[in-house]
């Protein structure tokens, strides 16, 4: 089936006269009626009955007509946006999230790549860090924003864009509120508000409850969730400084600032870059994200990571 038969038969339904519908394709009326003639021969019936002034539609016509329309409609839609695609009237972009990384950090960057991207499209997917790796390399997702990694996986590039200390996210009421630090003997003392697949479990573990686990009542895998129980006094959040915080919540710092991770950027190594992605990756490893977290990633010397005896 070519697409030119379809617009010849569709032509013809809509005026139901070879004259006119072989104007409107612009192209002769033989050349119209044969076209016709072989999308009836693939379809296995005819399509119109050729009558001299009572043309009209016969009853496998009527049956294919909207099918046909959707068809073509289709199609033209799949060209015009390959066009615009190519003019970069169109520039679609997919970033993936961990649950534990805030769209409060992609804001900046998208808005300064679409002043010379001015069709970027975006879409912003929260998955666990795993599956947004599988997504890298399916397609689905063109790059990933993930807290710390237990293994570089591979045929992924992975750049470190900076690093942030966890503090304590509590009500205002809560009894260790009016603290200026929390201390870890407190922290082993208090409900732990749990999220669920947190990356810096283990090290929350191993620093602040090496002999005995958090007291955890109440768990989530979304960090909205956490604070709204933190607020209504069930407990403290352990969460990354930057993370946008409920009103109703104060945020204190860990004394000692023990536990730090890194925040990484994540592309599939070798494939070809779209120009959002090209522009995307090179805003976000060129950004001084000290300027918006507070907590740059160390460079010279030893990073806090290396510091605490911990590694990405």
């Amino acid at each position: 089936m070519e697409l030119h038969q379809v617009r010849y038969f569709l032509a013809l339904a809509n005026t139901m006269n070879f004259t006119r519908a072989a104007e409107m394709c612009n192209v002769t009326q033989p050349a119209l009626t044969k076209g016709v003639q072989k999308l009836e021969q693939e379809l296995g019936g005819e399509l119109i009955y050729r009558e001299r002034q009572l043309t009209h539609l016969t009853d496998l016509g009527k049956a294919v007509l909207p099918m046909l329309e959707r068809a073509l409609a289709s199609t033209e839609a799949v060209r015009r946006r390959a066009r615009e695609f190519q003019q970069k009237e169109v520039a679609p972009l997919t970033i993936g999230l961990a649950p534990s990384i805030s769209a409060s950090l992609v804001v900046e960057p998208i808005a300064e790549i679409r002043k010379f991207v001015p069709g970027l499209h975006v879409e912003l997917r929260e998955e666990q860090p795993s599956r947004l790796v599988e997504l890298l390399l399916e397609g689905e997702v063109n790059v990933a924003l993930v807290g710390d990694l237990d293994e570089r996986p591979e045929r992924i590039d992975d750049w470190a864009l900076f690093e942030e200390r966890y503090v304590a996210v509590l009500a205002p009421s809560h009894e260790l509120a009016d603290l200026p630090a929390i201390g870890i003997e407190a922290l082993r003392e208090a409900a732990i508000l749990n999220r669920s697949y947190c990356d810096v479990a283990r090290k929350f573990r191993r620093l602040c409850f090496p002999d005995a686990p958090p007291h955890h009542n109440h768990r989530s895998c979304r960090d909205l969730h956490l604070q709204h129980l933190a607020a209504a006094g069930f407990g403290i959040v352990l969460a990354p400084e930057h993370m946008p915080r409920l009103p109703s919540l104060k945020a204190l710092p860990i004394e000692g600032d023990p536990v730090w991770r890194q925040v990484r950027l994540l592309a599939v190594q070798g494939r070809r870059y779209s120009p959002a992605l090209d522009a995307f990756v090179k805003v976000a490893r060129l950004r001084d994200w000290s300027l918006h977290t507070g907590s740059p990633l160390q460079t010279e010397g030893h990073s806090h990571l290396e510091a605490t005896g911990m590694s990405a």
